[in-house]
């Protein structure tokens, strides 16, 4: 190893999708011969150890004890609007809990120092105890920048680009909303700063620049394009590495079925997505294709499978999507960028989080299709035919997924993260 040996301290929170891509570049550090760290809920720390990675669980902060739907502490499927869902995420992960966090993080540097803290971008409470601390940080995000962007649709509706100003307008007031909705938690991070002997901020947006780096864990190529990516800003490539949790598979099917096989695959974490499930193997048992679905935290007794459906609780999704046609998907900004790798179009029926900006991305770039929940089973259907019988969802599929696959090899995300490490003095 041509860098020096160093220390590196993650820390994010049990949200799901957004371990993978920590547990990926934290175990390419840890291979590199670097000390690694990783803080967070108790429920993240077999995917730590199976990756060969020292654990910390949160001790004041909150801590999910497992991934049940009953240790979960938003219950975000349970909100009566998307505005509820994600209030609940500012109020109990974000902002409410944040010098709990920076607490926490404080008494890890102090056991053990570290060259490069890299924390979550919803994780504004460690930012904060770096900053208190003089102590070298970037954040990490496992997929786009959940926040406002000059040039980019505001986070969360799921809009694409404005191409009227009409549209323009709508996007700004839309933007000036969500800074709104943010800053109505700056108390939560003023709290954090003061204990630490920092001034209060005007808004969270200024929390951010403590960062040396702001490092996305996806694609410029599937993002919507802007002019000038602002620093700190960098894109990093998705980070796809298989959980330690995913099952060996191995097809229920006769190696010479040749009917189309629809990967369909709902969140990893609960968000009762037992209707829109049973809908879609509705929607696909009387089209002549193949169906599987891995279940996640879905109780298998609550769907009925049709016959041409196999029900697995997970799969390497390398593996399955090496094989399907096409992928069903609510819309995880993992599972969207791992089909687009294998060239295969999607169907993305969105649950919330960051699931309608995924889903406006796919559309976008004409690679697949987008429904709501509360979409019936014969649009399900007609959009399963589209997308196996209109080639250019496909093409296009293919041509997304080559880009991305190009534009990551001319990433070393290691070797990004390396750097800030050995960086002279604190940014």
């Amino acid at each position: 190893m041509s860098t020096p040996s160093k220390t590196f301290l993650f820390t994010t929170w049990e949200g799901g999708g957004n371990i993978p891509p920590v547990i990926t570049l934290a175990r390419r550090l840890r291979e590199r011969g670097h000390r690694v760290r990783l803080m967070s809920d108790e429920a993240s720390r077999e995917d730590a150890e199976a990756a060969g990675i020292a654990f910390h669980p949160w001790r004041n902060a909150p801590n999910r004890p497992d991934k049940t739907p009953e240790s979960c502490p938003l219950r975000d499927w349970e909100s009566a609007s998307p505005q509820e869902g994600i209030g609940r995420v500012l109020s109990k992960i974000m902002f409410g809990p944040a010098l709990e966090y920076a607490q926490d993080l404080a008494a890890a540097l102090d056991e053990e120092p570290a060259d490069l803290v890299l924390t979550s971008d919803m994780l504004p409470g460690p930012l904060a105890a770096c900053e208190s601390r003089g102590q070298r940080v970037a954040i990490l995000s496992a997929n786009l920048c959940l926040y406002p962007l000059p040039g980019m649709p505001a986070f969360g509706p799921g809009l694409p680009p404005p191409r009227t100003a009409e549209e323009a307008a709508l996007h700004e007031q839309i933007r000036a909303g969500t800074l709104q909705m943010l800053d109505a938690h700056v108390d939560g991070l003023n709290r954090a700063r003061v204990a630490l002997g920092l001034k209060p901020v005007a808004s969270v947006l200024d929390q951010l620049a403590a960062a040396s780096r702001y490092l996305l864990a996806s694609s410029r190529c599937f993002d919507f394009p802007i002019e000038l990516v602002p620093e700190p800003i960098r894109y990093i490539g998705p980070l796809l590495d298989e959980p330690a949790w995913a099952q060996p598979w191995r097809s229920p099917w006769p190696a010479d079925d040749a009917r189309p096989l629809i990967a369909v695959g709902f969140s990893t974490t609960y968000q009762a997505h037992e209707g829109v499930l049973q809908k879609v193997i509705d929607a696909a048992a009387e089209l002549p294709v193949r169906v599987l679905v891995t279940l996640g935290r879905i109780d298998p007794a609550s769907l009925r499978p049709a016959a041409n459906t196999a029900m697995v609780p997970s799969a390497p999704h390398n593996a399955v999507m090496e094989h399907a046609r096409l992928v069903v998907t609510h819309g995880g900004h993992g599972t969207v960028l791992r089909a687009l790798r294998h060239h295969r179009p999607l169907l993305v029926i969105p649950h919330g989080r960051d699931q309608d900006e995924n889903a406006a991305r796919v559309v976008e770039h004409g690679v697949g299709l987008r429904l709501t929940a509360a979409c019936s089973t014969v649009e399900i259907r007609e959009a399963l035919n589209r997308l196996l019988n209109v080639a250019c969802f496909a093409e296009n599929a293919r041509r997304l997924g080559t880009a991305i696959s190009q534009e990551s090899q001319n990433m070393d995300p290691v070797a990004e993260v390396e750097a800030l490490a050995c960086a002279a003095g604190v940014h």
